[in-house]
């Protein structure tokens, strides 16, 4: 059975395997309340390192959780009017 890397648990192997930088929607709670609070708030950093059990992101903050996400420019074609 494969198993599936999700969470923040796919952020750090993506480091590993040499992501530089990658947006992740991100908490100090869990993986689950970093997702949450993309309702109504934009906790979103570009993480790019995983140093001593924490998530750095571009500004030097560090986070414990950090689960990546998609972000993509909407269209008038994404509505439908």
């Amino acid at each position: 059975m494969d198993t599936v890397t999700v969470g923040s648990e796919l952020t750090r192997s993506m480091l590993e395997e040499g992501y530089q930088s990658i947006w992740c929607a991100v908490s100090d709670e869990s993986d689950e309340n970093a997702i949450e609070d993309q309702v109504g708030n934009d906790f979103t950093s570009r993480i790019v390192a995983f140093e001593d059990g924490q998530f750095y992101c571009t500004g030097g903050m560090p986070w414990k959780y950090a689960v990546p996400i998609e972000i993509v420019a909407l269209t008038r074609y994404d509505f439908s009017f």
